[in-house]
C-alpha cells in the first residue's frame, strides 16, 4: 500500500468481497472463496504492486463474474480505475437467454479482452492465475483435486492458463517477474497433472 493511502479503499473492497463470496468455497476444498480474493491482492503486493486502487480491484476481481454484485453497484463505492479493471477481468458466463456459454467460447473471449486490458487488469490476471495454479497444486498434494470439478479437461486447462499468462504478460517489463513466477508454477502443475492423467 502506498504511503499516501489511508487504507480505507482496500478495506471497503475486502469487506465487500468477503460478504459477496461468503456462501462460496473453492473448487475441490472447503476453503472459503474469499481466501482467493485476499491471496490475489497479497501476491500483487509481494511483487511490488502497492497501488491501493489496483489492490482493491484485485480483491473485487470475481464479484461481478461470480456473485449478484453488478458493476453499477461497485461504481457507487469505487473509483473508475477499479471498475475498469473488474470489468476487464469479468467473463460473460451466460448468453442472452441466461444459459451457460461454452467454456471454449468464454475463455477465447476473455483472452482477447485481457490482451488489450490495462496494466492493472493484466497484473491482477497474472496474480489470479498464479494463485489458482498454486491452489491446484496444493489440492493435488492433498489428494482432493477432482478434474471433474472443472469445465474442461486438464490439457485444455493447461492451454488456457498458459495462454492467459502470455496474453496478460505481453512484453511489459513491469509484469515480467510475476509472469515468470506464473510460468514456473505452470510447468510444475503440468508435470503433476501428467502424472495424474497417466
Amino acid at each position: 500500500m502506498s504511503a499516501a493511502s489511508d487504507g480505507m479503499l482496500l478495506e471497503r473492497a475486502l469487506r465487500l468481497a468477503a460478504v459477496a463470496h461468503r456462501q462460496q468455497v473453492r473448487k475441490c476444498s472447503d476453503v472459503p472463496y474469499f481466501a482467493h480474493c485476499a491471496a490475489v491482492a497479497l501476491i500483487l503486493a509481494q511483487f511490488g504492486f502497492d497501488d491501493e486502487e489496483l489492490l482493491a480491484a484485485a480483491a473485487l476481481h470475481d464479484v461481478v463474474e461470480d456473485t449478484d454484485v453488478t458493476l453499477a453497484q461497485l461504481a457507487v463505492q469505487f473509483p473508475p480505475t477499479v471498475i475498469e479493471a473488474v470489468a476487464a477481468l469479468s467473463e460473460t458466463k451466460n448468453d442472452a437467454d441466461g444459459k451457460l456459454r461454452p467454456w471454449e467460447d468464454r475463455k477465447a473471449e476473455h483472452l482477447r479482452h485481457i490482451a488489450s486490458a490495462s496494466l492493472s487488469a493484466r497484473a491482477i490476471a497474472l496474480a489470479d492465475k498464479l494463485h489458482n495454479m498454486l491452489s491446484m497444486r496444493l489440492d493435488l498434494a492433498a489428494g482432493t483435486l477432482s478434474l471433474g470439478a472443472f469445465r474442461a479437461p486438464p490439457e485444455r486447462l493447461l492451454w488456457y492458463y498458459r495462454s492467459m499468462i502470455d496474453a496478460a504478460a505481453g512484453d511489459d517489463a513491469q509484469l515480467a517477474p510475476l509472469a515468470q513466477a506464473c510460468y514456473a508454477v505452470w510447468e510444475q502443475l503440468r508435470a503433476e497433472l501428467r502424472v495424474l492423467m497417466d
